[in-house]
């Protein structure tokens, strides 16, 4: 079973930046798709996906966060990252890592990430 571990997140000022990572114990890391979503406060039954990225590299972002984001992954370390700037109060929320091959099998225990004065 593979298993996903993600580290980062914390307490931000709004116009910050945080890095968050998700490494995986095993698995077929390279073949699958990636993705970071988020469960934010006033919609605790949903989960936005808020950037995403194919196993050929073709990646995806919110329209939210887009220019404030930016996803990588690594494949030889099996480990993908979300490097968030320009942070704002609305990204506040429990963001969690998903992989998968068809659908997003494996989920991180999620960290949360606050952005406040």
């Amino acid at each position: 079973q593979v298993q996903l571990v993600q580290s980062g997140g914390g307490l931000v000022q709004p116009g910050g930046s945080l890095r968050l990572s998700c490494a995986a114990n095993g698995g077929a890391f390279s073949l699958y798709t990636l993705g970071w979503f988020r469960q934010t406060p006033g919609n605790q039954r949903d989960l936005q996906l808020v950037a995403s990225v194919t196993s050929d590299g073709s990646t995806m972002y919110a329209d939210s966060v887009k220019g404030r984001f930016t996803f990588a992954r690594d494949n030889a370390k099996r480990t993908m990252y979300l490097d968030m700037n320009s942070l704002k109060p609305e990204d506040t929320a429990v963001y969690y890592c998903k992989a998968g091959r068809d659908g997003y099998a494996y989920w991180g225990q999620g960290t949360q990430v606050t952005v406040s004065s």
